[in-house]
């Protein structure tokens, strides 16, 4: 693929991507600002009229931007993955890769989601709402609460969950980047098989997939051409309807929630990558600027995975064997921001519902926050219905939900960073642990 950061007509790629969050991130608030109506009150056909045009000329162009993301993620994740397992060499290599990464997506989530329900105890977010106020953003968004909550329904337990990891057919859980975990089980299988052929019995598939990963790669290339047009539409969408004065009847919820996002991210992504993988803060940033900004702008782990395995080896360094494996099992179970947002969001419910919780429950906020944010499917609100999930764990209404929909798709832009920067961490960290030279 073709560097990010190489020039076109005097701007780099990540900046006019930057340029198109800010220009339209820019006019989305300033038509919230003039034409949304005070909560509560009813629409001005005005405000109509660019709520109908956000959703059904400018959405579409964003949509579009993300599913040529889409389009590649599974040719792009299944031949990542079994050359980078292929490539390991033997199936011990595999097992000491495999540990170490579920070591760190494991002790990264946890560490997330203390964090998050440490601020909620200290900042007490929902005790700053009152009931009134709760009851009106209910009555606002209980229709969509509701959608959620049916879909909690249909979410599986631990051991479902792990029984459906093996597909009964691979082209079905190709067929739906929700159910990815299928397809990346069947990939490691074939990948670690091909270790034990000799490299002639294997050399035709192993080519064949290196070109596919290679046409994916420059289509990948193609896409993020348009990325800041789809990044301005996207942005735009969300901020033209974000709902101003729904984010300040909830604001120390939204506060608390990128507050501990930002944190997680700058202090302890950016501490890890220094000490894990010997990156400094500037150029760990200034290496990965491109994924910050598909990941902050698409809110999905998957849509970014093909980006963040271009930043590892490219910007980075990082062996494609490498990157390849950790990055589709990271963009499925590693998701710290999605975690830590569960934690807030739990426990400041809880707090508006005048539940206490006590160390028992928030133990168990805690493991039920690291398992569902492993099984939260890698797109744009993936996470919430299993939110629900854990609402009713802790005896918390799952209706109050509806709080914090308002401005839940700024607060899912922002926990998608840490989940991507997590997974490109720990590439890079395995990657000098194994004795290959990073670009630092």
């Amino acid at each position: 693929m073709e560097q990010a950061t190489e020039r076109g007509r005097g701007l780099s790629l990540p900046t006019k991507i930057l340029l198109g969050l800010v220009i339209g991130a820019a006019v989305g608030i300033t038509l919230n600002l003039l034409y949304a109506p005070d909560f509560g009150a009813a629409k001005s056909a005005t405000f109509q009229s660019v709520e109908y045009a956000a959703d059904h000329y400018v959405k579409p162009i964003g949509n579009l931007f993300l599913n040529l993301l889409f389009m590649v993620v599974v040719p792009i994740v299944f031949s990542s993955l079994f050359l980078g397992v292929a490539g390991l060499g033997s199936v011990q290599k595999l097992g000491s890769l495999g540990s170490r990464t579920l070591l760190w997506f494991l002790g990264t989530t946890t560490c997330a989601v203390l964090l998050g329900l440490t601020l909620v105890r200290v900042i007490a977010p929902g005790k700053q709402v009152s009931p009134e106020v709760a009851a009106q953003v209910q009555q606002q968004y209980m229709g969509d609460a509701q959608e959620k909550i049916a879909l909690s329904g249909k979410a599986k337990g631990t051991i479902e969950m792990l029984v459906d990891i093996v597909p009964t057919n691979v082209v079905g859980a190709a067929s739906d980047n929700k159910q990815v975990l299928g397809l990346i089980f069947f990939a490691l299988i074939l990948g670690a098989a091909a270790t034990r052929l000799t490299p002639d019995k294997s050399r035709i598939l192993r080519e064949l997939l290196e070109t596919i990963y290679e046409l994916c790669v420059k289509v990948l290339g193609w896409a993020m051409q348009l990325a800041p047009l789809g990044v301005a539409c996207l942005i735009f969408h969300a901020t033209v309807k974000l709902g101003l004065p729904v984010m300040k009847l909830v604001g120390w919820y939204f506060l608390t929630a990128m507050g501990g996002l930002i944190l997680f991210q700058t202090i302890f992504i950016t501490g890890l990558a220094y000490f894990f993988a010997g990156m400094r803060p500037g150029r760990f940033y200034r290496g990965c600027r491109t994924l910050l900004i598909t990941a902050f702008s698409t809110s999905s782990s998957n849509a970014t995975m093909p980006t963040t395995i271009r930043t590892a080896v490219d910007e980075f360094g990082a062996p494609r064997e490498i990157a390849g494996f950790v990055m589709p099992l990271g963009a499925t179970m590693n998701m710290n921001g999605t975690a830590l947002f569960e934690g807030v969001s739990v426990l400041f419910l809880a707090q508006v519902a005048n539940k206490g919780l006590d160390i028992g429950q928030q133990l168990l906020v805690l493991g039920m926050a690291v398992l569902t944010a492993i099984g939260a499917a890698g797109v744009p609100g993936g996470s919430l219905p299993l939110l629900a999930v854990v609402l009713t764990q802790v005896n918390v209404p799952p209706e109050l939900l509806a709080l914090i929909l308002g401005v839940d798709r700024l607060v899912d832009m922002t926990r998608t960073v840490p989940n991507v920067t997590s997974d490109l961490v720990c590439s890079l960290w395995l990657s000098r642990r194994e004795g290959h030279v990073l670009k630092t």
